[in-house]
């Protein structure tokens, strides 16, 4: 049988971002592009924008498909599969945790939010462990309703990266 494959090889499979043209209707990410393409990311390429994020600093899926689209020069980027290599950013940057790599090289996976600035619960460890992180770094999650939200998420976007990739 053979052995699963890790987060790791995952994010190292060499996948390549690819545009989808023709959008079938009803799709995610069709309404939003009005008829226009859609680029779907590659693991390797949300990880490496994660990775840019200095402490301090957050950002929201919404923000990562922007980024996407922008630098791919279409209208949207697939949000199912940007949700999906976030989460595998995160889990690959646990298991190189687990293999003893410095926090400072691992991907800050903990700086991705939600929309709204509310946590991911199905990142590694769940809300709880991305407070933790967030806090370590002077970001407080507090509750908003039901879910624990950064309330000023927009202030800690990073400019350069909301303009230049």
């Amino acid at each position: 049988m053979p052995k699963k494959k890790s987060a790791i090889d995952h994010l190292n499979s060499g996948r390549v971002p690819h545009i989808v043209h023709m959008i079938p209707r009803g799709a995610p990410g069709s309404a939003e592009a009005k008829g226009g393409a859609m680029v779907v990311s590659s693991p390797a390429e949300v990880d490496a924008l994660i990775r840019k994020l200095e402490s301090g600093e957050v950002i929201t899926l919404d923000d990562l498909r922007a980024a996407r689209a922008r630098r791919h020069q279409v209208a949207v980027a697939c949000p199912v599969s940007t949700a999906i290599f976030a989460n595998m950013s995160a889990r690959a940057a646990e298991e190189h945790r687990a293999l003893g790599v410095p926090v400072q090289e691992l991907t800050p996976w903990w700086r991705a939010l939600c929309k709204g600035g509310f946590l991911n619960p199905k990142l590694p460890g769940g809300v709880e462990k991305q407070a933790a992180l967030l806090l370590a770094e002077g970001i407080r999650g507090s509750p908003l309703g039901k879910q624990l939200a950064v309330y000023d998420y927009e202030a800690r976007r990073p400019d350069r990266l909301m303009e230049n990739d």
